[in-house]
């Protein structure tokens, strides 16, 4: 008499209630952490198109103005990588919670700002909270999946969402704006903040912990010496290269990031492994990514404001204007994946930042007759495509030679790169545009603004001729391991934050 070992339906019954309520979970899970992640993609942008109105209203100079952006950019990218470290060893749920928190707080009271210090002091709180909650996003995105397929299928609806994040952006700052206010482009933040952070800890799975230090010198000193250096651009602008503040702002900066270099050569956990960026072809890429998004952010900046200031066009209007950049990015960025595999990454880089550098010297010849048909809407179209082209080509050079342990610091890093180096290009940028600046006239200023972008993407354009190296199939890492693919969650990251910095 034989026993039969198959499970009774009533067995299998509550297994299979079991997986669904799991899948139900972690599907859930997923949307929370995807919602906080279109959250922090869409404050990069749904601020700009509100510019003009914070500047009437607050009072702010031409210069001053930047720090509404510069703020948010420098907390962010400074902390970015010790966000990454505390979520590691406290756990990235925790860390995702209490930067989503003060993030929520931040655009509460950015959102009531009556003065120009407020904000910028409010923007700078947004940015600590989001290198802290930036950073465990993608873990939590990779933890909610119960399985493989789930996973990808999270990793996919991650990038997509940052890569919509900045057109969304636009065009509800332009909403908001519009026919609201411009405070409703922080306030929005408030009731997405809330109900995000009263579900995460309800279907949001956390992370295994990690024992570990943190190199809290670093984080300082990096952060302070880029402000000190974005300070000094600014203060140029307003006081005249030759003003004690001016030169005393940057030999602050110098000598923090000096200080920053020395401490992550001695600590034990340090926030960056000098090991890593001393490879030519990485450090070089890097570099060429902080002036691509450097030259990037004037497009933004100064685009937002001619379009309303000199053009007339309504806030709405102006984020409408921004959707052929960013279908382009979008299109492009399709077929991208595909060239680098075909043709390699540094064909594609010259390429992109030669293009980006044309787009550049076209808008530079904007004037007070100019229309958006005929002046500007070729050279945006021509600006997203090849942006398109070096922000995957970057991160492949970037992660291609780095070891599985190693992909998240690189990816962080490949951020904090993004962020320093768009703060301190716009810092720059506005500084050059500011000085030409004729007081009640936008335009005046506009030519050698654009021409010092079109400057940034040249020296990127020499750096990926000059600097850039075809990888040999084996690389020994930082860690003297063989080279390996950039894990699927860096290249995601990576590629998503590209997107986002448009």
């Amino acid at each position: 008499m034989s026993t039969s070992t198959t499970a009774s339906p009533v067995t299998r019954q509550p297994e299979r209630s079991t997986r669904e309520r799991a899948a139900r979970r972690g599907a859930i899970g997923l949307g929370v952490v995807l919602v906080a992640q279109l959250m922090l993609v869409l404050d990069a942008t749904v601020v700009n198109v509100a510019l003009p109105h914070i500047q009437t209203d607050l009072g702010f100079t031409p210069a001053g103005l930047s720090w509404v952006l510069n703020a948010y950019t420098l907390a962010f990218g400074g902390l970015l990588l010790l966000g990454g470290r505390l979520g590691d060893v406290f756990g990235r749920l925790r860390i995702f919670e209490i930067g989503l928190a003060i993030f929520t707080v931040a655009s509460l009271l950015g959102g009531l700002a009556t003065s120009p210090a407020w904000l910028i002091a409010a923007r700078t709180l947004q940015g600590v909270g989001a290198a802290f909650a930036a950073p465990s996003v993608l873990a939590l995105v990779t933890t909610s999946a119960p399985n493989e397929a789930a996973r990808n299928r999270g990793l996919a609806l991650f990038t997509a969402v940052s890569s919509a994040g900045a057109s969304i952006g636009l065009l509800l700052g332009g909403i908001l704006t519009d026919y609201v206010s411009w405070h409703w482009t922080l306030f929005v933040n408030v009731p997405i903040g809330a109900v995000v952070l009263v579900l995460a800890r309800r279907y949001v799975t956390e992370t295994p912990r990690i024992r570990g230090r943190f190199d809290v010198v670093g984080a300082i000193t990096a952060t302070l010496g880029s402000v000190s250096v974005v300070h000094g651009f600014i203060s140029a602008a307003d006081r005249g290269w030759a003003s004690p503040v001016t030169i005393g702002s940057f030999v602050v900066g110098v000598l923090l990031i000096a200080l920053f270099v020395r401490t992550e050569g001695r600590v034990s956990s340090p926030l960056l492994p000098l090991a890593l960026v001393r490879n030519r072809t990485r450090g070089g890429a890097l570099v060429l990514m902080a002036l691509v998004v450097g030259a990037q952010f004037s497009t933004f900046f100064l685009v937002t404001q001619y379009l309303q200031l000199v053009l007339g066009f309504s806030p709405v209007a102006t984020g409408a204007a921004f959707l052929p950049l960013s279908l382009a990015i979008f299109a492009t960025s399709r077929v991208s994946a595909r060239l680098v595999a075909k043709v390699g990454p540094r064909p594609m880089l010259l390429v992109g930042t030669l293009g980006l550098t044309a787009s550049f010297v076209w808008l530079s010849t904007m004037s007070t007759t100019s229309t958006y048909a005929a002046h500007l809407l070729g050279a945006l179209v021509l600006n997203g495509v090849s942006a398109a082209l070096v922000f995957m080509p970057v991160t492949v050079v970037v992660l291609g030679g780095v070891d599985r342990a190693q992909a998240g610091t690189v990816s962080g890093l490949l951020q904090t790169a993004q962020q320093l180096g768009g703060a301190v290009g716009l810092a720059a940028i506005v500084s050059v545009y500011a000085s030409q600046a004729v007081p009640g006239q936008f335009v005046p200023g506009v030519e050698p603004a654009f021409l010092t972008s079109a400057t940034f993407t040249l020296v990127a354009l020499l750096v990926a001729a000059f600097v850039l190296r075809p990888r040999p199939a084996q690389v020994v890492t930082a860690s003297s391991e063989p080279t390996r693919e950039p894990t699927r969650e860096a290249v995601a990251v990576a590629a998503a934050d590209g997107a986002e910095a448009q």
